[in-house]
């Protein structure tokens, strides 16, 4: 696609910004949000189909957890080459190569969902819904260079909350095509988003820009692989963002295989987990603004130990209320430690910049450059951990019958988190010299970022 390119795109000066950019960025914004949000409707798309597939299908509970787990781990591989095509092809001809991609699992879908279909058949179409994983770390790439500094945690923020969304939406989707048409005809689902596909990707190509400043850094990204931050951060999203995914994909087949929901009756629940998770994400990133995204997340990992701790009294005493008040609980506590974990990372570049002896714009600007670029691998690490929980339930359906020992190793898990949080950012180190590569809390150094 040629496209529409813009050659000078300024958003820092002010006066851009008022008379021209303004417009234009909130423009591109909102129909990003339409592909994103459907992107991640299509990835969690297999959450919904496994709620269909009866007996008659002959596939047992590992299984059906398998292919959940087979289209987190292709979504969350494949956001590191998306993170960089948008800088190669153009924001705006990306996202609508990237719309029209989602037409190949929806279609496969619709065509081979049906009892009598082979497992590997089913293995290989839920792979194809990685795709729209992959929607989440071009959209953010994209809008990232939108917007000038001042903005971007709003327009962030709004991005990834609007495509957040499009979890429960397709899930509702499914509770009402079950509820009406019964749980023998998933492809009313499949149905609906084709040709929602289709509008993404035509709103894109009509009204979406690319910007010919942006390039791919590749230096800056070898410097983020090598920053020990990178990793630190990825571990943290792991158990914030990989929660959120994993939970949403994993919760309707725990409540019939746990609980012996009919497809209906979970259907009538999944959503409201993933809906609550997404709409609190901002505020996650508004609270670290205002106390310290370190603080909140370590907060957030703590409360989401307490409630682990509450699901696994649930699955002992069998208790299906108990155990809905705290799975939501987790669903909410993982969006807000989305918001509270994303925002500390261009605290912590920044940081990072002053201890290297930069100061202001200089500072601020490699703060930018590191942040943006590990954004991409930190996405994509963060869900591998909706991989690990797919995984974890599967092994433990498979040998005790109950999701306990995978709740278990989560509240391990979270509590690593919670350590490690403290131990990085928050325990004050002993006084030593500004260059020192001890653990560190940035926000009590002179011209450290709040982190």
């Amino acid at each position: 696609m040629a496209g529409r390119w813009i050659d000078v795109w300024e958003p820092e000066d002010e006066t851009f910004w008022r008379e021209k950019g303004e417009r234009i960025a909130k423009r591109n914004l909102a129909f990003s949000v339409l592909s994103e949000h459907i992107g991640f409707s299509i990835w969690s798309l297999w959450s919904v189909m496994v709620l269909f597939m009866g007996p008659q299908y002959g596939i047992d509970p590992a299984g059906k957890f398998f292919l959940i787990a087979t289209a987190t781990v292709v979504g969350a591989v494949i956001r590191i080459p998306y993170t960089f095509s948008v800088a190669r092809f153009g924001g705006r001809n990306w996202t609508v190569f990237s719309a029209l991609m989602l037409l190949l699992p929806t279609g496969f879908a619709f065509a081979v969902m049906e009892p009598g279909t082979s497992y590997s058949t089913f293995v290989l179409v839920a792979a194809l819904t990685g795709v729209g994983g992959g929607n989440f770390a071009s959209s953010m790439t994209n809008i990232n260079a939108f917007f000038p500094l001042r903005k971007k945690g709003w327009a962030l923020g709004l991005n990834a909350g609007g495509g957040n969304i499009g979890v429960p939406v397709v899930q509702l989707v499914g509770l009402l095509v079950i509820g009406t048409a019964g749980a023998a005809h998933p492809r009313i689902v499949l149905g609906v988003y084709l040709p929602l596909i289709v509008v993404a990707a035509v709103c894109s190509a009509l009204f979406m820009d690319n910007l010919t400043p942006v390039k791919n850094d590749t230096g800056a990204v070898r410097e983020a692989v090598r920053a020990r931050h990178t990793w630190i951060m990825a571990f943290l999203y792991v158990g914030t963002f990989g929660s959120f995914i994993g939970y949403s994909f994993a919760f309707g087949l725990v409540l019939q295989t746990q609980f012996g929901r009919t497809p209906l009756q979970a259907a009538s629940l999944t959503f409201i987990g993933p809906l609550l998770g997404s709409l609190i994400r901002p505020l996650g990133g508004s609270l670290a603004d205002k106390h310290g995204g370190a603080r909140i997340t370590l907060g957030t990992f703590a409360a989401m130990s307490a409630a682990t701790g509450v699901v696994i009294y649930a699955s002992v005493i069998e208790s299906l209320t108990v155990f809905l008040v705290g799975f939501i609980a987790l669903f909410v506590l993982s969006g807000l430690g989305n918001g509270s974990t994303f925002k500390m990372i261009p605290a912590i570049f920044l940081a990072q910049g002053h201890r290297k002896g930069l100061s202001g714009e200089t500072a601020e600007a490699y703060g930018r450059r590191l942040s943006g670029a590990s954004m991409g691998l930190i996405g994509a690490l963060g869900a591998l951990g909706g991989l690990g929980i797919n995984l974890a339930f599967r092994q433990s359906f498979q040998t005790v019958g109950t999701g306990t020992g995978a709740f278990v190793a989560f509240l391990a898990f979270y509590a690593a988190c919670m350590v490690v949080t403290w131990a990085v950012y928050l325990r004050r180190p002993p006084v030593v010299p500004d260059t020192a590569e001890s653990a560190e809390e940035p926000e009590t150094r002179p011209g450290y970022a709040k982190v």
